[in-house]
């Protein structure tokens, strides 16, 4: 695993984290040998060390202790344990990354009794339909932003073949998430200036400790931040290339537009250089790692969070509002006319390139 992970609720089981634990990793338990108060209790002291904001740390860790003191996760797995440590933990503060993730089944297992077992699809493709959708037209699809070079470099690609497009479209309606990667090698051909994204703060004692997944990155810049804060901005320095600098973008958006994603729209957002098409997005905005608690069983543990430099302002819980408000299976077909594509072709290229996966704000939990 490696820096550069923002992270979001499919990688929240998806994309690579940073290494540094907030704690010494719990005992490698087996999975048939481990406790569900000895998961509840690791999830907790890595809550208490490393949460981005300390009292609500502390606040988290009390009622998982209570839980435990009090018996309620006792004889618990699976399903059940996640329901009840995620119920104590919403009714803290609900937090769009917080969510006990279960272990993958075994090769070769049964189905739970009843197939009441969790749905699971292949992993998602990180770049999908990418290429010419009309005359002047680009259209690109992420579902994550990998930490993956093969991926970097086929999001340049993608820009670099694409750089006499009059429109560039990116459709993030079913991005879950990722780190800084290809957002880094897409922003240099849409400014003609060095321009400031977004602001991310880091808990000082997690980035003290080294622990911070975007410490180091040559597009993050320190500044002076909140106290307890370590706050580091995101900068689009432009490359040599000056075709796309007036290109209309538009992004797409929905409710499963989560983490990385809402950066990168809040990013087109603030500065002003796309139109955001859809609807809100998940609100699931603040930044970490993975850990393991045993078990197979893992946490994401938020340690930062990012905002709007201008405002202060993170879409935790609310999301990214969208410029023009649609339903998301009507966002690219909205883009297309607004682009001058007649609405007739436009429909028909947007039934092309519907999405197959969900478009709503989160999935119910056995779902992935």
């Amino acid at each position: 695993m490696k820096r550069n992970s923002l992270v979001m609720p499919a990688l929240l089981a998806l994309a690579g984290l940073a290494a540094v634990p907030l704690l010494a990793p719990p005992a490698a338990y087996a999975q048939d040998e481990v406790r569900a108060e000895d998961i509840a209790e690791n999830y907790a002291a890595l809550l208490e060390q490393g949460y981005l904001y300390p009292e609500t740390g502390k606040r988290y860790a009390a009622v998982l202790r209570a839980g435990i003191a009090a018996g309620r996760y006792k004889g618990l797995a699976g399903e059940a344990l996640g329901a009840a440590i995620d119920a104590d933990i919403d009714s803290v503060a609900p937090d769009g990354h917080l969510r006990l993730r279960l272990p993958e089944p075994a090769a070769g297992a049964p189905p739970a009794p009843g197939g009441a077992g969790p749905v699971r699809r292949p992993p998602k493709v990180p770049v999908e339909q990418a290429g010419w959708i009309a005359p002047g037209i680009a259209f690109v699809r992420f579902n994550v932003f990998p930490m993956d070079a093969a991926v970097t470099a086929e999001a340049t690609k993608f820009m670099a073949d694409h750089a006499d497009a009059k429109a560039i479209i990116f459709d993030i309606r079913t991005h879950n998430g990722g780190g800084l990667d290809q957002m880094d090698v897409i922003f240099p051909w849409l400014f003609g200036k060095e321009t400031r994204l977004v602001t991310m703060a880091t808990r000082a004692s997690v980035d003290a400790e080294g622990g911070s997944p975007i410490a180091g990155i040559p597009s993050m810049r320190m500044v002076k931040g909140d106290a307890g804060m370590v706050a580091r901005e995101h900068w689009a320095t432009p490359n040599d290339d000056a075709r796309l600098r007036d290109a209309k973008v538009y992004v797409l958006t929905s409710g499963a537009s989560a983490s990385a994603a809402e950066h990168f729209a809040l990013a087109m957002k603030h500065t002003r250089r796309g139109i955001l098409v859809g609807a809100p997005t998940a609100g699931a905005n603040h930044f970490g790692r993975g850990e393991d608690l045993g078990g197979g069983y893992r946490a994401f543990i938020p340690v930062g969070r990012t905002y709007d430099p201008v405002t202060g302002k993170d879409w935790e819980g609310e999301g990214v509002l969208p410029d023009i408000a649609v339903p998301p299976a009507e966002a690219l077909e909205r883009a297309l006319t607004d682009l001058g594509v007649a609405p007739g072709e436009a429909k028909t290229l947007s039934d092309a390139h519907m999405p197959s996966w969900p478009m709503e704000r989160r999935r119910p939990r056995g779902v992935r």
